[in-house]
């Protein structure tokens, strides 16, 4: 793919950021300044089923349609609390390999095989039942080892006192409490929106007051969000229906955000 990355990050790399005996300045601030670390972008198996799981909640976000406009971004900043300084949203401008530029959004993968998961020493970063990948903020030592081992970018570090932004009222208001200083933060895919939906008997992805802020607002119906599990679900048909890809699928890290070609592939 021809886009505003060049050199891919490999496991490899990923272990040596991470080192043996910890996290070196370097690695913190290039992770600390990336808002999309390298990537490629391989051709993803079809979604397996996770018979394991009563739920299995993904995202589907369409590169066809995607227009860049940020709306996801401005929601998912006022709906989770954020400070204008922090993004768990990400839209970067990219190009595929004939010249045509498309938006790509960036949110936390929820992967299968986290490994930020594996690094954290105190637990504080765990993969729930149903698949998401989640924050423990009370047991969070700020080592930002999960930052590092993300191969997305998609942790950011809380380094001042939480500050309101200015996202909200106008695109949504405050659902959650903001993080302390001194942690590592990043997106949910909205649990507190799909936790109160299951205990409403609501479905996420269908119904929209329990379905991720990011993708109610949409105006260019971008992005979609289901349970991968429920072979009837919109983000199953869409999966069905369209060639799509994960990113760094060569890392074996089995993201839950799929993303559907543009015309003409990537």
């Amino acid at each position: 793919m021809a886009g505003r990355f060049s050199s891919p990050l490999s496991r490899r790399d990923v272990l040596k950021l991470l080192g043996i005996g910890g996290v070196s300045a370097v690695a913190a601030k290039f992770v600390a300044d990336s808002p999309l670390l390298p990537f490629h972008l391989v051709e993803a198996p079809e979604p397996e089923r996770d018979e394991r799981l009563l739920h299995s909640w993904g995202m589907v976000i369409d590169l066809e349609t995607c227009i860049g406009c940020d709306y996801c971004t401005f929601a998912c900043q006022a709906t989770n609390h954020l400070p204008d300084h922090i993004n768990w949203n990400v839209i970067t401008t990219e190009q595929t390999s004939y010249g045509r530029e498309y938006f790509l959004p960036r949110p936390c993968l929820h992967c299968d095989n986290p490994p930020c998961t594996d690094v954290c020493p105190v637990g504080a970063t765990y993969k729930r039942d149903d698949g998401l990948v989640v924050m423990d903020y009370d047991k969070c030592i700020g080592c930002r080892y999960c930052q590092v081992a993300c191969p997305y970018g998609a942790r950011s570090f809380n380094w001042r006192t939480p500050e309101e932004g200015s996202f909200s009222p106008q695109w949504g208001d405050p659902e959650m409490e903001q993080r302390p200083r001194g942690v590592v933060e990043k997106c949910t895919f909205c649990i507190q929106r799909i936790d109160e939906g299951m205990s409403r008997g609501l479905t996420p992805g269908e119904d929209p007051d329990v379905t991720p802020a990011c993708c109610v607002v949409c105006p260019a119906s971008a992005r979609f969000f289901g349970d991968l599990n429920d072979p009837h679900s919109r983000v199953s048909f869409l999966l069905q229906d369209r060639p799509y890809l994960r990113l760094r699928d060569d890392l074996g890290t089995a993201g839950r955000v799929y993303y559907l070609l543009p015309k003409g592939g990537i």
